[in-house]
């Protein structure tokens, strides 16, 4: 089993950039999907970032790739999301989720299903 929470969330202008981070505590020397989601008001919770912890394949929804950055800190336990270019359609509470991966080298899902842990999240705002 594995607890997470997320940090780095806050209010920015359009253009603007943040870090989130999740840390991640628990069961932590199996190999993990770790992805990223974001739900704004109204919408469903998407997938927008994932990393295989084993091997370190990394995939992102078309909708942000070139302007979000997945990476993983092994010695610290902790999962980041940089974001460039931020939009106000990126306006959404971030969420870190993970799931158990079943070897080294494998691949993940952006699919909201497929996670088992959750963190609270982190609220992301961007103002035009």
């Amino acid at each position: 089993q594995v607890q997470l929470v997320e940090s780095g969330g806050g209010s920015v202008q359009t253009g603007g950039s943040l870090r989130l981070s999740c840390a991640a505590s628990g069961d932590t020397y199996s190999y993990y999907c770790m992805a990223w989601f974001r739900q704004a008001p109204g919408k469903e919770r998407e997938g927008v970032a994932v990393i295989h912890t084993g091997g370190g394949r990394i995939d992102y929804a078309d909708s942000v790739k070139g302007r979000f950055t997945v990476s993983q800190d092994n010695a610290k336990n902790t999962l980041y999301l940089q974001i460039h270019s931020l939009k106000p359609e990126d306006t959404a509470m971030y969420y870190c989720a993970a799931e158990w991966a079943a070897s080294y080298g494998g691949t993940c899902s952006l699919a909201r299903d497929t996670y088992r842990y959750w963190g609270q999240g982190t609220q992301v705002t961007v103002s035009s």
